[in-house]
């Protein structure tokens, strides 16, 4: 009776049903999420859920499809988030590098995000414009309010700091981090983990600062997990620390000079390129990635894979596959590198 329910409402708000793929329309993602808040009901009728337990799962799901119908139109366009104190003042050097930073990114066409909080976060905005500005704010005590620097429409309002850190990685193909506090810190971390657990896309992380310490202090802790065997040493490629602005735009430009996207198809691994290698260039990668790999082949080109080809994933681009071993994010980083060479 629940099932033939949970599809009676998905026929009555229009989506639709094919036989041959049910994936059309997401009907059925649409029915997992309809058939979880039934079985969350059916725990809260027999004690095993509490009400605050519903609050928060309905508060997620909200604040999800808010960041989904705010940021999912801009979804064509790079963006940038950028990470930072918000006790940082105007007047602080760090506030005109990171305005110099956002407004050199938009001049390239990006959009840049941030928290839409004070501090770096309306230097950010700042120096976006209105034209590049997104945020996606979060509700504290002390901060009552978004910045001056962005519309109402490009803005998100969340409670939860889980969901907003979700949408700002998720929606973000580059990060600027600027020195901070715990927050900021928590930020950076939880991005670092995320890409070196393969939980994310490699995307270029950048610190950026002035000289004073801040960074050159994190890096010597980063020294210290690396001595007592808590991190790795390639784990370092997974970021870049530099004072300059100019470094700081480079070093995200560069990242998609050619590469474009990565997409895991059961254990192989399909890297998206603008431009395909030669055969001299393609031999060359695949011997020096050999060892990177589970099956030790290397790396062969391909032409779009089942899963790409149902979804029409990206087909116009060309691409590259290989099974790299998993537990080498460092490497991953390297072979963006590389195929950015081509």
């Amino acid at each position: 009776m629940l099932d033939a329910g949970i599809s009676a409402l998905l026929d009555a708000v229009g989506v639709r049903i094919d036989d041959r793929d049910k994936r059309l329309d997401n009907r059925d993602q649409l029915r997992e999420i309809l058939v979880t808040a039934v079985r969350m009901a059916t725990d809260a009728a027999e004690g095993r859920a509490d009400r605050l337990d519903l609050k928060i799962a309905n508060s997620a799901l909200t604040e999800m499809r808010d960041a989904y119908l705010v940021l999912g139109p801009h979804r064509g366009t790079r963006k940038v988030t950028i990470f930072g104190s918000a006790r940082t003042q105007p007047d602080d050097p760090l506030y005109e590098l990171t305005k110099q930073t956002a407004a050199r990114l938009a001049a390239d066409g990006w959009m840049i995000i941030t928290g839409a909080g004070p501090g770096i976060m309306a230097a950010g905005l700042e120096g976006a414009g209105r034209e590049h500005a997104l945020g996606v704010s979060i509700r504290l005590p002390f901060e009552s309010q978004a910045n001056a620097f962005v519309d109402a429409s490009r803005l998100v309002d969340m409670r939860y700091f889980f969901t907003r850190k979700l949408a700002l990685m998720r929606e973000s193909d580059a990060f600027i981090v600027m020195p901070g506090g715990f927050g900021t810190l928590d930020e950076t971390f939880e991005l670092l983990t995320l890409i070196q657990t393969g939980k994310a896309t490699p995307v270029p992380v950048v610190m950026l600062g002035l000289g004073h310490g801040f960074w050159t202090a994190m890096q010597q802790f980063v020294d210290k997990m690396i001595e007592e065997g808590y991190v790795s040493d390639g784990d370092r490629r997974l970021y870049t620390v530099t004072n300059s602005v100019e470094e700081a735009v480079g070093n995200v430009l560069a990242f998609y000079r050619n590469f474009h996207s990565i997409r895991w198809v059961g254990e192989r691994l399909v890297v998206r390129v603008q431009r395909g290698p030669t055969s001299e260039q393609l031999a060359a990668v695949s011997t020096e990635f050999a060892s990177s790999t589970v099956d030790g082949r290397g790396i062969s080109l391909t032409t779009p894979l089942g899963e790409e080809v149902v979804e029409g994933d990206h087909l116009e681009l060309a691409r590259v596959v290989l099974q790299l071993n998993r537990r080498a994010p460092g490497r991953l980083r390297v072979l963006i590198d590389a195929v950015n060479q081509w």
